[in-house]
């Protein structure tokens, strides 16, 4: 029995089987390996940093100069340089072409740089947001301090109260004082009175 048993096992798991199932399965532990492209790779944030660069020199006043310079060059040389040397004349189909061909690059290198530009203007956004709100907790936390402070600095001794208290009770003294001489006068007068020889016979 047990011969037929490890014979039925082999044929429905034969180790070829096995070991190339548990190949074919990806592990956790290893990292996957890189996929082929096509297309070649590019940093997307060098080509946004160049867009942005693209972008900027578009929108100055020296692209302008330039682009008109270019453009008068263009016009006058094929004019009036010979027929053998004119590249595009007129009705200067080149220069509409190259005009077209700037004009649709430039649009998605402006469109690209506003794009991050907007999400640096969120990121810096949210920042502030942060910042205004952990500037309100401090300042109502501030505020729960100073009320805090005020509450126990009504309850503490002033230098008006301490004195008012002290003159009470010097004035409680004193009546004291005066109130004891009063009990104790008339004793003192009555001894004063007797005679010395008096207080020679009681003795």
């Amino acid at each position: 029995m047990a011969p037929e048993r490890d014979g039925a096992r082999e044929q429905r798991h034969p180790a070829g089987a096995t070991a190339a199932g548990r190949a074919r399965t990806p592990r956790l532990d290893q990292p996957r390996p890189p996929r082929r492209r096509l297309l070649p790779e590019w940093d997307p944030e060098a080509f946004g940093r160049l867009s942005e660069r693209i972008a900027r020199f578009l929108g100055t006043g020296r692209f302008i100069v330039w682009m008109t310079v270019v453009i008068i060059v263009w016009l006058v040389w094929n004019i009036s340089a010979p027929e053998e040397l004119r590249f595009d004349e007129y009705p200067f189909i080149f220069l509409t072409l190259m005009l077209s061909l700037q004009a649709s690059y430039a649009a998605p290198l402006i469109l690209l740089a506003q794009n991050r530009q907007d999400d640096r203007d969120r990121v810096n956004l949210e920042q502030d947001r942060k910042q205004d709100e952990r500037a309100i907790a401090d300042t109502e936390y501030l505020t729960r301090e100073v009320a805090a402070l005020r509450i126990g600095l009504g309850e503490v001794a002033t230098r008006d109260w301490i004195r008012s208290e002290l003159q009470d009770m010097m004035k409680e003294l004193e009546e004291r004082q005066d109130g004891h001489r009063d009990h104790h006068g008339p004793i003192a007068t009555m001894r004063a009175q007797r005679s010395p020889g008096r207080d020679a016979d009681d003795r």
